[in-house]
Order: C-alpha cells, then sequence, then structure tokens
C-alpha cells in the first residue's frame, strides 16, 4: 500500500512541469491572436429592498471576461480566507486563458454565522448561470472553484443541491466543480460557532461528505503535499474522493501537488484548466 501511495505522489509531481511547459508553449503560439479582455467590477449579486448594508457591501462580484469570443467557458471563483477573512480578485494564472473568470466577494464570520456563506455563494452561482451569456459566456460552461474556504464553498454549493435550487437552479448544471485544499468536513470556522474544537472533525449537513452522490457534476479535487497541507486536508479530500468513488460516480480525480503546502493555488491552475478543456 505504500509503494502504490507514493507511485501516485510521484507521478502528480511528475506530470506538473509537463502541463506549465505546454501552457507555455501555447501561449507563446497565440499572441498573436490573443482574445481581449475587460473587466466589470463589483457588480451586485444579491438584489431587493430587504439588503442590508453588509450584504451590498459583500455581495458583489467582478467579471473578467473575453470581448472578441462567445460561448466561451466560466470559472466562478471563491477566495480562501477560513471565512472570516478574504477579498474576491481573479488569479493571475487564470487570465488571458480563453475562459471568463467571475470573483465572488461573500459576507464573513463573525459579522455573520453559517450557513451565510454557502448562501451567499450559492446566489453568486445562480447569478452567473442567469447572467454570462449577456457577457458572451455559455450558461452551459460554468465551472465552480476556489481555494481553501473558497474550496469549502465550492463542494457546497456543488454536492448539497438545496442551495441553488433555492434559486430554481439546478446544481448538476454545473459543467463540474474544482476546490483547492477544500474542507470536505464542517468548516473549522463553523465548528468554532459551535465551540467544538479546532481539530475535532465533524461530518453533518454543512459537510462536503456529507452529500456524497454518483450524480453530481464532475469532481476535480486538488490538494497540497500530505505532509505539507493544512491540519490533514488531503486525507479529507482523498476520503471523499474515494467516498464518491463507492457511490458511483464515475468522473472524480484527486490530486495532491508533492513539494506544495497549502498554498498551492497557482500551480493548481494549469491543472484546471486542462480539466476544463476535458469537459
Amino acid at each position: 500500500m505504500h509503494i502504490s501511495v507514493s507511485i501516485v505522489r510521484f507521478a502528480v509531481f511528475a506530470v506538473l512541469p509537463f502541463v506549465a511547459l505546454v501552457d507555455v508553449a501555447s501561449a507563446q503560439k497565440s499572441d498573436a491572436v490573443a482574445p481581449k479582455y475587460t473587466t466589470v467590477a463589483d457588480v451586485p449579486y444579491r438584489s431587493g429592498d430587504d439588503l442590508t448594508e453588509y450584504m451590498r457591501e459583500r455581495c458583489r462580484l467582478d467579471i473578467y471576461y473575453p470581448t472578441d469570443t462567445k460561448d466561451y467557458d466560466t470559472v466562478v471563483w471563491f477566495h480562501g480566507g477560513g471565512l472570516t477573512g478574504g477579498n474576491k480578485s481573479i488569479p493571475s494564472g487564470l487570465k488571458n486563458k480563453g475562459i471568463a473568470v467571475v470573483a465572488v466577494n461573500y459576507r464573513l464570520s463573525p459579522a455573520v454565522k453559517s450557513p451565510t456563506h454557502i448562501e451567499d455563494a450559492a446566489a453568486a452561482v445562480a447569478w452567473t448561470f442567469r447572467n454570462i451569456a449577456k457577457y458572451g459566456g455559455s450558461p452551459e460552461k460554468i465551472f465552480v472553484s476556489g481555494h481553501s474556504a473558497g474550496g469549502y464553498l465550492t463542494s457546497m454549493v456543488g454536492l448539497d443541491t438545496r442551495w441553488l435550487a433555492a434559486h430554481d437552479i439546478d446544481a448538476n448544471d454545473i459543467a463540474g466543480l474544482i476546490p483547492y485544499s477544500g474542507h470536505t468536513i464542517t468548516h473549522f470556522t463553523i465548528r468554532a460557532e459551535r465551540g467544538i474544537g479546532g481539530k475535532q472533525p465533524i461530518v453533518d449537513d454543512l459537510a462536503p461528505l456529507y452529500h456524497v452522490r454518483k450524480d453530481a457534476p464532475p469532481l476535480l479535487l486538488i490538494t497540497g503535499d500530505r505532509d505539507l497541507e493544512m491540519l490533514g486536508r488531503y486525507e479529507e479530500n482523498a476520503y471523499l474522493w474515494r467516498m464518491m468513488k463507492v457511490a458511483g460516480h464515475k468522473q472524480s480525480e484527486l490530486l495532491e501537488l508533492q513539494g506544495y503546502g497549502h498554498g498551492m493555488a497557482e500551480p493548481a491552475h494549469p491543472l484546471m484548466l486542462k480539466f476544463i478543456k476535458s469537459h
């Protein structure tokens, strides 16, 4: 068993430089015909007369999209920060890649409590489904991703169908889920709200693992090195991957980036782009 695991880790590490080289070569070839991009900032994704000032402040997104192509893929991107901090931004590794990026802010603890973060994430994804065609994108090519807390939100919105159903959106219409180093147990900030210690694992209805199902969108789980990651994050994701397989899900993948710790987002971007192209 130990030998088998070592081979998997080495294989992921060995493939990564090749992916990066291919990406660079492609970019060099396409410089002359690279699509033009624009960004629309601070678009509100919630509306209504009952919005609080904090909702008006935080429930906003940026849209980075190509202006001279149509029906492109879109990644809805959720920032990390433990559900207590962070701000939306367009990852540099996703710029000028022929896709759109919708970078989302959401309300943060302790100003709000769970499941507000998930509700905001679902509202932003629903907004993207309803509006991306206005910017030239295809609602059939919407992927959801994010790092750390953003990875947790990605998995919750995509695996637990009730959050998007509240907006009359079928979670299975998401083209793919790509959480980076996200909790698959209940998030530590949510556990802290309940007075539960940071190392005490909980799997309840606010845990992605609780919502394992075979009919979910294609799933790519990416983590850092298991020996460098935060608090067993690789093992959590490995368990989710295994249980998705046991449930009969046919399109679950798990990649571990050897040599990288929890801050593994930038080297993961080429792997996400490859996943998007393959789906």
